[in-house]
């Protein structure tokens, strides 16, 4: 099994370190447009590996893509990250030109990789990669509600003082600050609802957290953060590489589900081997399904904004 990641950045290495050490892919490409960065980084994982114990193939390469011939799931974590103060929203403009022409050579040497996609504004990338390459929308994902979802559970662990694996929860809508639900109501510690647990004004404030979960994480580094973002992508690439049907909240082109169309925004997800193998349709409250059509309305202004990317 042949992963390829595009961006050797932050999260792109973080990513392939995970993904090696965690032996989920025989081979790991890293790509990247910077002269012998990808290959630092291929290399520097590489000699881990006595020490660490695996045996996953790392290497890199200077965008040259006749490498990446032949991945099972190719990774775009692409663009520049987000700085201080600078929304999702902003990195449209410089972030499609790059996504897009990376998307459209992984395919010529990839014909039938399933597409995992990181670069930001997450969800709005994703509808250009499905839009540009014409593929089954099974075959593009979108990983922000992964992240999402793990910071969510992360913040529930804090204030319930209890394990994050004992801790199940998600988040739909848009990857941003203001257009993220996350399901308080449906959040369980071992089975019983959080709520039993926590005051509803700790389960708003768990809830805000997450929702600038990213945006404080790049005041504290000065940049966008990467151990949970890559770690959520390996997360994400073992499911789809191992078949495990795993529920997964992810962006996805809808189709009617959830009441919209021609859009790709986080819902959950069974991922397996095909990628998305069902959208799961959840019975959402009125007050759900309000804030999911303004996260909708949010995200397609985003992709307005796209313009002459989407020729």
């Amino acid at each position: 099994m042949k992963v390829t990641i595009v961006g050797a950045g932050n999260v792109g290495a973080t990513c392939a370190d995970a993904i090696a050490y965690r032996r989920i892919a025989n081979e790991i490409v890293l790509v990247d447009i910077r002269e012998g960065f990808a290959e630092g980084k291929a290399l520097d994982i590489t000699q881990t590996q006595t020490t660490l114990g695996f045996n996953t193939k790392v290497i890199g390469s200077t965008n040259d893509y006749a490498k990446t011939a032949g991945s099972d799931v190719v990774v775009i974590t692409s663009g520049i990250p987000r700085k201080p103060g600078m929304t999702r929203e902003e990195l449209i403009g410089i972030n499609a030109g790059i996504v897009k022409s990376v998307a459209e050579n992984l395919l010529q040497n990839s014909p039938n990789a399933i597409f995992v996609i990181v670069s930001n504004p997450m969800d709005t990338m994703t509808y250009l990669t499905y839009k540009s390459l014409g593929l089954p929308k099974n075959r593009i994902i979108g990983m922000g509600g992964t992240l999402d979802s793990s910071r969510f559970k992360t913040y529930l662990s804090l204030a319930l003082d209890k394990p994050a694996n004992d801790i199940q929860g998600m988040v739909i809508g848009g990857h941003g600050d203001t257009t993220m639900i996350p399901l308080t109501r449906l959040a369980s510690y071992n089975g019983v609802p959080v709520s039993q647990f926590l005051s509803e004004d700790e389960l708003t404030k768990v809830a805000a957290d997450t929702m600038v979960g990213g945006a404080t994480l790049t005041g504290l580094l000065g940049t966008s953060a990467w151990y949970a973002p890559g770690a959520s992508v390996s997360y994400l690439v073992d499911a789809i590489l191992n078949d495990q049907h795993k529920m997964i909240p992810c962006s996805v082109y809808l189709e009617g589900e959830y009441g919209q169309s021609d859009i790709c925004i986080g819902v959950p997800c069974i991922i397996g081997k095909n990628g998305v193998e069902k959208i799961v349709d959840i019975n959402l409250n009125e007050a759900e399904k309000a804030l999911f059509a303004k996260s909708a309305d949010a995200v397609r202004n985003m992709n307005n904004d796209l313009g002459s990317h989407l020729a």
